[in-house]
């Protein structure tokens, strides 16, 4: 038997030559790896020794030469196929071992420009993984290290390695070369052109869930493999303590970390099923926690929390009061750790840092939303206009205070993170009431007015879409709001405007709509 080894990542890739040098499998090898498995008393020879050329054109030709592939992809059933190959004087290759030059990694860690990119290009490694995985009922094709262990037992059982294996190898070859062709297209791919007429995703398997959306289903957490993942949040955060994320923990612990993220101030939400059922802002962590809380303490029980600030042991010992199942935040003091771990249910997560909020700008390829439909995907860029571009026209009579500005800007951008149809009410920049998922816009407000109660009295209201009749907002009225922020557009505004006029309400149009489905 023959292998060809050439790796990058040289994780435990001595002990496996040595293991196959045991079984008296002769081993081929360039560059690096040779260099190493040499210096570590390993048997290989070089490739050139077969190929009859030494690497040229400063290393982007090694092994892309005929007696290399011809040896690889041979198939053993064809007898033309192995006449040719006696013929041509060429053995064949049983084993492909190759792991390949770290695209993603370098761009990143080098902010490389696509010029200078070029040169991490892997060619050579992706060309010998495909010949192997097509040719796998004969060559074992192995590109991560982590199955050295597995692909060396098999070999030194009676009958080698079985086809089940080799399938489930070949399957793993191609799916690594898909992704890693994935993120040099990313790259590559100019920023203007976001939706091409073809895409692929590049996922990378961070964990198994505990269950789906239900017990009965399984799950898996995936992260954006591209080449410039976002630096914080779930994906990129460590759980310090409780049980094994489920999908619906981790979805809340990223739509909490998705909405405290897209405030400057120290911020601090309650999330449910999705959706924010408390927020608020302020100096103070833990004052601020008490007001999200109180917009809706019922609905918060059970929920995640999350915060763009470290938590520290005044923060900790109020959320410990409630039973939550989920917590992100930046990071945590030693003293609010020693706090929360008394919580077994509560699962602790830290993001790391926060993300910078969204900026001017057209956005890139890294910036893309993804929503699942059957058989097929709707692509869209995110919702992150910067606050620049929000228009403000007042269209009533009453002008808003400086006060409800505030809490009317505070509000919509709240009300962006809230399903669809949307409406919250906000006052002293925490929200007081959420109307979530509602197919009637007046039900949602009926929902938001009743949540808050008595502290609908002077509050603003932020809805996520237009009015499409004038009863929401005498509904609004009639609880006490006294401001609206809506987008505007309905074929009614008028009776809407005559409606906040009547009733003293200053009531601003954005323009723009946030839907969230």
């Amino acid at each position: 038997m023959r292998a060809i080894i050439s790796v990058y990542d040289k994780a435990g890739v001595v002990e496996f030559a040595e293991g196959l040098n045991e079984l008296g499998i002769e081993i081929f090898s360039t560059g690096g790896t040779e260099e190493l498995l040499r210096g570590a008393g390993v048997a290989v020879r070089a490739v050139e020794e077969i190929t009859g050329f030494t690497e040229i054109l400063g290393g982007r030709v090694k092994t892309l030469h005929p007696v290399i592939h011809a040896g690889i992809l041979a198939r053993r059933d064809d007898p033309k196929h192995m006449e040719e190959l006696q013929e041509l004087g060429i053995t064949p290759f049983d084993l492909v071992v190759v792991n390949l030059y770290p695209f993603a990694q370098q761009v990143a860690e080098h902010d490389l420009t696509p010029e200078g990119a070029l040169e991490h290009i892997d060619i050579g490694g992706p060309t010998l993984l495909r010949a192997a995985a097509k040719n796998y009922p004969w060559v074992v094709v192995v590109c991560d290290p982590r199955d050295y262990s597995d692909v060396l037992e098999a070999l030194r059982r009676p009958g080698g390695v079985s086809l089940d294996l080799r399938r489930r190898l070949a399957t793993k070859a191609y799916q690594h070369t898909a992704v890693y062709d994935t993120q040099i297209a990313g790259f590559l791919r100019p920023y203007d052109e976001l939706f091409p007429d073809e895409m692929t995703i590049a996922l990378r398997k961070l964990m198994p869930l505990r269950y789906g959306e239900n017990p009965h289903q399984l799950a898996a957490f995936y992260a954006d493999a591209t080449v410039r993942p976002l630096p914080y949040g779930i994906v990129r955060g460590q759980q310090l303590h409780g049980k094994a994320l489920s999908f619906n923990n981790t979805y809340d612990l990223d739509a909490a970390w998705q909405i405290v993220s897209d405030f400057a101030s120290p911020t601090v939400v309650i999330v449910k099923h999705g959706n924010p059922c408390g927020l608020a802002t302020g100096n103070d962590l833990a004052e601020t926690y008490r007001r999200a809380l109180e917009c809706d303490p019922q609905s918060a029980f059970g929920g995640a929390v999350g915060t763009n600030r470290p938590v520290d042991a005044a923060l900790a010992r109020e959320i410990a009061q409630v039973f939550f199942e989920d917590l992100i935040a930046p990071s945590y003091s030693e003293e609010a750790l020693d706090i929360l771990r008394r919580k077994k249910d509560l699962r602790i997560i830290a993001a790391g840092g926060v993300r910078p909020l969204p900026g001017p700008g057209q956005p890139g390829p890294f910036d893309l939303d993804y929503k699942r439909v059957v058989g097929g995907f709707l692509v869209q860029t995110r919702d992150a206009l910067p606050e620049s571009a929000l228009t403000r026209d007042v269209v009533t009579e009453r002008h808003p205070t400086l006060e409800e500005i505030t809490s009317l800007l505070f509000a919509w951008r709240a009300v962006k993170h809230v399903r669809s149809n949307a409406i919250v009410l906000a006052k002293k920049l925490a929200l007081v009431g959420v109307g979530a998922g509602q197919m009637s816009r007046v039900d949602a407000v009926d929902i938001a007015c009743r949540k808050a109660g008595e502290r609908a009295v002077g509050a603003v209201l932020a809805s996520d879409a237009f009015f499409p009749f004038p009863d929401g907002i005498e509904r609004a009225a009639e609880a006490g709001v006294t401001a609206i922020i809506q987008p505007g557009g309905s074929i009614r505004d008028g009776e809407a405007i005559k409606a906040a006029n009547r009733h003293g309400m200053a009531m601003i149009f954005t323009h723009q709509r946030h839907f969230r489905h």
